[in-house]
């Protein structure tokens, strides 16, 4: 095993940026980190398997961007045409990578939302697989944005909304155990489908992160707060400011909160797990200076346009 996590290291070390970039290094590692991440599932050791999965994805995608930056010509060799590099350049063939597995890579990596969401799911099943034979989560997993209700908003956070709202009268995308600390008036489980019912009065809401989920709850929120149903409401997301749904959210908003640093969230077996970016609080209601009172200290205050 420490052979493994020596050529974990070794692999990190790379060239800065795309200027630099040497794919026979930046291959290598991918070789490695599936290597690391074969062993580390074997030896159910989740937070090893979730840097050999996160160092596999990164590489995948920095070999993918280099690729499709690089200057290329169309040439004829034999029968057809195909796509060929300047002279001097290496092709995919010489790379040992074909162009099935570029093609997956690209459409699973390059464009950053669909990374982050590549990167959560890949984390989500070494966590499943490693609680399975280990009975818990260590406590720096990370991984969130998984759609999964077991995660949870740890308390400080919660009371701050609680400040600002007075009272939660609805959390419509909670569970039983999430309720021990939103303590809701009124709450729907994944059972109940809190999309088919109306938000009224003031509403926490945590949504689930997977996609398309997260979508439908922020245009459910919009909807409910433009209707006058929602008197008040606080949304909390991670910060996908390159996502449709997160600017739909954030025209709506009052105020928009952005975390200084990641929330470390709570999951159902007392572990906490932070995700791989920062997460922002969403404000809709008549009383902005209470939220922006309650929460300067959590992080960057904006007005959206």
């Amino acid at each position: 095993m420490r052979a493994v996590g020596k050529g974990l290291e070794l692999a990190r070390q790379g060239s800065d940026g795309l200027q630099h970039y040497d794919p026979d290094r930046g291959l290598k590692a991918v070789a490695v980190a599936e290597a690391a991440e074969r062993h580390y599932r074997r030896a159910r050791d989740a937070t090893r398997l979730l840097e050999a999965v996160e160092l596999k994805l990164s590489e995948q995608r920095a070999f993918v961007v280099w690729w499709d930056s690089q200057d290329k010509r169309a040439g004829s060799r034999g029968v057809g045409k195909k796509v060929e590099f300047q002279t001097g350049n290496p092709t995919l063939d010489s790379l040992g990578v074909d162009k099935l597995t570029l093609h997956r890579w690209r459409s699973r990596l390059k464009d950053d939302a669909t990374f982050q969401a590549t990167l959560a799911t890949a984390q989500a099943r070494c966590l499943r697989v490693c609680e399975a034979y280990r009975g818990g989560l260590p406590e720096n997993a990370r991984s969130l944005g998984t759609g999964e209700y077991e995660w949870y908003t740890p308390a400080e956070y919660v009371e701050a909304a609680r400040e600002v709202l007075g009272t939660f009268d609805l959390d419509p995308a909670s569970s039983d155990a999430a309720q021990r600390t939103v303590r809701a008036a009124r709450y729907f489980t994944k059972a109940d489908d809190g999309l088919a019912h109306p938000w009224p009065g003031r509403v926490w809401l945590n949504p689930p992160y997977s996609q398309p989920d997260i979508g439908r709850f922020v245009v459910k929120l919009v909807e409910e707060y433009h209707a006058g149903r929602m008197t008040a409401a606080i949304l909390l997301t991670h910060n996908y400011t390159d996502n449709a749904w997160f600017h739909h959210a954030a025209r709506a908003a009052v105020l928009v909160c952005f975390t200084r640093g990641r929330i470390a969230f709570v999951h159902a077996s007392g572990a906490s797990a932070s995700p791989t970016q920062g997460q922002a609080f969403f404000y809709y209601g008549t009383d902005p200076g209470a939220f922006r009172r309650r929460f300067a200290d959590v992080g960057l205050l904006m007005v959206p346009a």
